[in-house]
């Protein structure tokens, strides 16, 4: 009889590819189902980065290589710092794996004990607390409500720092809110840490590029240069050049950190794939300007979803500043009963309610940590977009 390990019994499956595989599942099997689950951008690979993994293959390039990246990539990824963040970082302070998934993974692997705790503000993206369950450290959750702009106040983490806090996640903008933390907001968080030396700083930075209406990214040690010495900043190649499926992430920071991670590394997945390492140089060097159009249409998308779901009785949505979500408030409509008499007594249950009804797949709020909420993401058409918040609109007017 198969019996899974104790470290196994500590997480469970993600909620949002489970969204996904039930819509994949349904339209096979003929249902009508609009999926808003997915986080990854509708648009295909830029042709240029397409044509450098071609070329790489045609040139042979389909070895081993290093563990932690091929030194062209690293090279890639230390002038992106350089131009784009003003950051400098040797080769020997970078790490490539196999996406931002497994840079995170290796990272809190290589440094939580039993009984480490990890500051994870909510909502967040639903793979930081498993990660660090399957470390055997306790995630220490920090609600920051909508009212709050779902960002992290520099008292709540003076409040959650205890003698066993190790880390910090910071997501900025955020997965699943869209928020973004300000150059001001971070250098009030770092004020906090100033103050705690044992705790490190993980900057999950893998939406940098998707930012709207003027607002500028920062990253933390643009405004702490001096917390360098314990920040692993992570980014990737996914979001913003649309190459999910190759599986590039990244990370940066102190050699004996980047060290310990590609130790770890070279006894689970060794390097990430030859080719997609070879496109990934080219997406990071090549032509940035389709990025001003992809954010145009983005944001185009999310004033549309906004608009539309602010009709929806019951539903209010926040206007976020960054990434391809939003993550409107449900609790409107919670107490509530459908047309067959099931009563909605959580985001889940909403959830449900639109995909069984309605054919509209979303993820719920409890997912993400905070409640009741739930997650669309709009890296999908127009047309899918209106469709969706249109059928999300008759299903809040139906219930009673």
């Amino acid at each position: 009889m198969f019996t899974p390990s104790r470290s196994l019994a500590r997480i469970k499956p993600s909620p949002t590819i489970a969204v996904t595989s039930l819509a994949r599942e349904l339209r096979r099997q003929g249902r009508d189902i609009i999926g808003l689950g997915a986080g990854e951008p509708d648009f295909d690979t830029p042709e240029h980065v397409k044509e450098a993994a071609i070329a790489a293959i045609r040139r042979g390039e389909t070895k081993y290589t290093a563990v932690d990246g091929t030194p062209e990539l690293k090279a890639a990824i230390v002038e992106k710092f350089r131009r784009e963040n003003g950051l400098e970082f040797a080769p020997e302070e970078i790490l490539v794996g196999a996406g931002g998934k497994q840079v995170i993974f290796n990272a809190i692997l290589a440094t939580v004990d039993p009984g480490d705790e990890v500051v994870i503000p909510a909502p967040y993206w639903v793979s930081y607390p498993d990660i660090v369950r399957l470390a055997g450290g306790e995630p220490r959750i920090v609600p920051c409500p909508a009212e709050q702009g779902f960002k992290l106040a520099p008292e709540a983490l003076e409040r959650a720092i205890g003698p066993r806090t190790r880390w910090l996640i910071l997501n900025s903008p955020s997965n699943p809110t869209g928020a973004a933390y300000t150059a001001d907001e971070l250098a009030a968080l770092a004020e906090v840490l100033r103050r705690h030396p044992q705790v490190w700083v993980l900057s999950d930075d893998i939406y940098e590029h998707l930012v709207y209406d003027g607002f500028r990214f920062t990253t933390l040690l643009q405004v702490a240069p001096d917390l360098r010495d314990r920040t692993l900043t992570v980014n990737g190649v996914s979001k913003a050049y649309a190459m999910t499926g190759w599986r590039i992430g990244y990370g940066a920071g102190p050699r004996a950190l980047i060290r310990a991670m590609a130790t770890l590394q070279s006894q689970s997945t060794t390097n990430p794939c030859s080719i997609s390492q070879a496109a990934a140089v080219a997406a990071l060097t090549g032509p940035q300007d389709f990025l001003e159009e992809w954010r145009r249409v983005f944001r185009s998308r999310r004033d549309l979803v906004v608009e539309m779901l602010e009709r929806a009785p019951g539903l209010s949505c926040p206007r976020p500043q960054g990434a391809f979500y939003v993550y409107p408030s449900c609790a409107g409509v919670i107490g509530k009963r459908a047309p067959d008499g099931r009563e909605i007594r959580t985001s889940e249950d909403f959830a449900r309610h639109l995909l069984e009804r309605h054919g509209v797949a979303v993820v719920h709020g409890a997912a993400f940590g905070l409640d009741p909420h739930f997650r669309i993401s709009y890296a999908t058409s127009t047309e899918l977009l209106e469709e969706a918040c249109r059928r999300i609109v008759r299903a809040c007017e139906e219930l009673s």
